[in-house]
């Protein structure tokens, strides 16, 4: 029996959902999909200054798992800036 579904608390949503090249379109393969929870995770601990575990409360989440989300989330900044891709924060 699968466990449960916690669901995560998110403050707030961002006020633009799409960042990248000027001169790109969005099609999918010029996109890099986040989602809200690894968005909340990113404004929590680099701009907010929250630890993981402070984010992780916030967030009514295990820390383990706010690192896990945080880890993805940066992988996916790092590939939308290197690689020239559109950043689409959905879901």
């Amino acid at each position: 029996m699968p466990r449960p579904v916690k669901w995560r608390k998110i403050c707030r949503l961002p006020e633009s959902n799409k960042f990248g090249p000027l001169d790109l379109d969005a099609k999918e393969e010029n996109c890099v999909r986040m989602t809200v929870d690894e968005f909340e995770t990113i404004r929590l601990i680099d701009l907010e200054g929250l630890t993981q575990e402070e984010c992780a409360k916030q967030m009514n989440v295990a820390r383990t798992t706010v690192q896990g989300i945080y880890a993805e989330a940066r992988k996916k900044i790092a590939q939308s800036l290197v690689n020239g891709k559109v950043l689409v924060i959905e879901g």
